[in-house]
Formats: structure tokens, C-alpha cells, sequence
């Protein structure tokens, strides 16, 4: 019959394997990437799974004293997740505000250009140019 002590070695050796694994799995989306956000998310990542780390490591020694480190390292790792999030948020234009801006200067290229083509048809009937454009900007959005 298998004792307690073989299961809890087998059960540590396990979640140590479980964690390098995902430590592994973590580290190829840091490098990977595509984009800022999902590498601070895989460093996000690389916390918690560090934490769990600490967490086996105290179980398998019985220090508890590797519980008050895995509580100051999640604290530190929520930090720069807020620090990196805000850093993010504060960097400038993403691409989505560049093609946005793009888009909207081609539409008042675009109503700018009918505008002076209407006000010189108009100018050679007689007719005031027209001050309200408000249908022809309906029609381009």
C-alpha cells in the first residue's frame, strides 16, 4: 500500500512539473507577443505562477515563512501590472487612433471637395453658395 509521504512527493513533483510547464508555455507568449498588452499579461502571468512556485515550495519544506513572500510578491506583481497598464493607456496613439483620424480627414476632404464643386455650380446659375452642409455630412458618415 502506497503511504501519505509517497503521495505528497508524487503530488509536489507534480504541481513543480505543472508549473514549469506553464512556466514555459508563459515565457513563449512574452517572446511571441503580438502586442504590448498580451506581454504584460504573460508577466502578469510569470507572477502568478511564480507565487504558485513559492506556494509548493513552502508545502514541501513547511516553512511558512515563503507564505509572507508569496504575499509581498503578488502585491509587487499587481503594482507593475497597474504601472505597465497605465503606461499603456498613457503612451499615445495606438493604431486603431491613427486609422480613425485618417478616416475622419478623408471624409472632410471629401465634403470639403463637393462643397466648393456645388458653391461653383451654383455661383455660375446666380445662386448663393449654400452655408449648411448638413445633408451632405449625413450622407458621408
Amino acid at each position: 500500500m502506497i503511504s501519505v509521504a509517497a503521495i505528497f512527493d508524487h503530488a509536489v513533483t507534480l504541481a513543480l512539473g505543472i508549473l514549469c510547464l506553464s512556466f514555459l508555455i508563459t515565457i513563449y507568449r512574452i517572446v511571441k507577443g503580438p502586442t504590448l498588452p498580451d506581454r504584460i499579461l504573460g508577466l502578469d502571468m510569470l507572477v502568478a505562477i511564480a507565487i504558485g512556485f513559492i506556494a509548493v515550495i513552502g508545502i514541501k519544506t513547511g516553512y511558512t515563512l515563503y507564505v509572507d513572500v508569496a504575499i509581498a510578491l503578488g502585491l509587487v506583481g499587481f503594482l507593475a501590472t497597474v504601472a505597465f497598464a497605465r503606461f499603456v493607456q498613457s503612451r499615445g496613439k495606438t493604431e486603431d487612433d491613427i486609422l480613425t483620424e485618417v478616416r475622419d480627414a478623408e471624409s472632410a476632404a471629401r465634403r470639403q471637395a463637393r462643397a466648393q464643386r456645388s458653391s461653383g455650380a451654383n455661383a455660375g446659375a446666380g445662386h448663393q453658395p449654400a452655408t449648411n452642409n448638413s445633408e451632405e455630412v449625413k450622407a458621408d458618415e
